[in-house]
């Protein structure tokens, strides 16, 4: 058997174990699950955030050399898509469910547990910046260097689209490479596959809950998720029989477009004064903090904070890492074209933004009706967290319209990613095919449902963020050497670009 057949049997079969698993004993893969990534958390969470602000770092000083000027494929290429589009499909990829899922739940859940321990004020300030940071520019470095590591091997030195790449590249015909790049490719794909697996989950629970809203009733009964769960999949599956491109960025812009007219929705028709205060603010207070935020492990806050540290931020951290391989190959493949400083600098500004106006504002409506009103969605956080995001639409006219338009753009992120995932699990587990065969693209797509309901059958949005974390693992430390790889190449190939001048 060769490699990439090899490749191919043993990520459909662990990904298969790990979702049959977690539908027939989910209880059972949630503790051992739970186990491990707590001990690794312990012991490696300082690497995490190491890593991370390594990559943001790095990300922020490369626009300012002249390595910024270089292009992502030959001098006089110049890019497929506009930048509205890029932007969209990068950040339907990216994000995509988790903000509408989110949205008010995550800012009042921080928000809950601070007033506890400080002011009022001070809880709600700092409820957001948590939020920014765990949704912010960091998880967009991740994505950013594994994309500029794939983008610049495979359209400056010819490489496939493949995590194993750069390392195989730069050390041809060493065995240690070749093992290490087939462990990298594999363990990209079981990290693509979980991760995407959670959001599916996360989506069919978000969808799920509008429908009930709609209907009326308090919760989302287990055959309505059962339901979603079936027309969901159904869904996804007849995009996979297609071309990609062209469908992705249709979906991805209508579902941009969707998220971008619920955020100014909630502005206009809320307390808009005490919201933009709020954005403001809290772009403010982010951008003050965004790299001392990338050193802070809370070593000598106590148990309880150090739980909610790991509970958070190093959870997702590690999500956005999960994300990392497939995000950054779809990110790849859309960008060539630009150049490095152009690639980055929207990778990370772009999403960034929108990001801390979005959670500034869903976030300010939950804090401003804590405040002045019964406390009704600081209550749902201890309840249900998946209605949140309803529950606050609620309030404000026109609740059936937003409501339909959240079920909507909810429904367009998880089908645009799971086409995109499944597309690029079939390129990694066929040795960098740039257009895998139907039957690949649709046995990922099964395989992604089967996991998808392991995780609806885990039972809640925690052990969901467990099972991802548990995946991304091992890719902390493939990231890291990603990025290592990346910085070498582009001194290798400056020093060879003077050589050549010189003559």
């Amino acid at each position: 058997m060769d490699s990439n057949r090899l490749l191919l049997a043993s990520s459909i079969g662990l990904c298969a174990i790990i979702g049959l698993w977690g539908v027939i004993d989910p209880e059972g893969l949630q503790v051992i699950a739970k186990s491990i990534v707590d001990q690794y958390f312990v012991s490696r969470g300082w690497f995490v955030m190491l890593s991370v602000t390594l990559m943001l770092l790095f990300c922020l000083g490369i626009t300012f050399t002249h390595y910024g000027d270089i292009r992502l494929g030959a001098d006089d290429d110049r890019p497929e898509y506009s930048t509205p589009t890029w932007i969209a499909m990068l950040f339907a990829a990216g994000m995509g469910v988790g903000l509408l899922f989110w949205a008010v739940a995550e800012p009042l859940t921080h928000f809950a547990f601070l007033k506890e321990k400080t002011s009022v004020p001070e809880a709600a300030d700092f409820a957001l910046l948590a939020t920014n940071v765990n949704w912010g520019i960091h998880a967009w470095a991740i994505y950013g260097t594994t994309a500029l590591a794939i983008a610049y091997f495979s359209f400056r030195r010819g490489t496939p689209m493949l995590v194993s790449a750069p390392i195989k590249n730069l050390f041809p015909g060493e065995a240690w490479a070749s093992v290490v790049g087939w462990f990298s490719d594999f363990m990209a794909i079981a990290a693509i596959a979980i991760g995407v697996g959670g959001s599916v989950a996360m989506g069919v629970f978000q969808v799920a809950d509008g429908v009930s809203v709609l209907a009326g009733t308090q919760t989302a009964a287990p055959w309505l998720v059962g339901v979603v769960f079936v027309v969901m999949v159904a869904s996804y599956i007849p995009p996979l029989m297609v071309d990609l491109s062209t469908g992705m960025a249709k979906l991805s812009n209508i579902a941009m477009s969707l998220a971008i007219g619920l955020v100014a929705y909630t502005i206009i028709l809320g307390p808009t004064e005490f919201l933009m205060n709020s954005v403001i603010g809290g772009i403010g207070m982010y951008i003050a903090d965004v790299i001392p935020a990338g050193f802070r492990t809370f070593t000598f806050y106590g148990d309880e904070i150090g739980r909610w540290f790991q509970d958070w931020t190093l959870t997702y951290m590690v999500w956005w890492i999960a994300w990392g391989p497939f995000v950054g190959v779809f990110v790849a493949r859309i960008s060539k074209g630009r150049t490095i400083r152009e690639f980055v600098l929207g990778v990370l500004i772009g999403p960034t933004l929108f990001s801390t106006i979005w959670f500034g504002a869903f976030g300010g409506v939950g804090i401003f009706e804590t405040l002045n009103g019964k406390g009704h969605l600081l209550a749902m956080t201890q309840t249900n967290v998946e209605r949140m995001t309803f529950a606050l639409l609620d309030q404000l006219p026109l609740s059936t319209f937003t409501t339909l338009g959240t079920i909507l753009a909810a429904f367009l992120f998880i089908v645009t990613s799971v086409v995109s995932a499944a597309f690029v699990l079939g390129m990694f587990s066929t040795g960098g095919d740039q257009n895998p065969s139907v039957k690949i693209k649709v046995i990922w797509g099964g395989l992604l449902g089967i996991l998808g309901a392991a995780m609806i059958l885990s039972g809640s949005m925690s052990a969901v963020r467990t099972l991802i974390a548990l995946g991304a693992l091992p890719f902390v430390f493939i990231t890291a050497l990603l990025l290592v790889c990346l910085i070498r190449a582009l001194i290798l190939d400056s020093r060879m670009e003077a050589q050549n001048a010189d003559r």
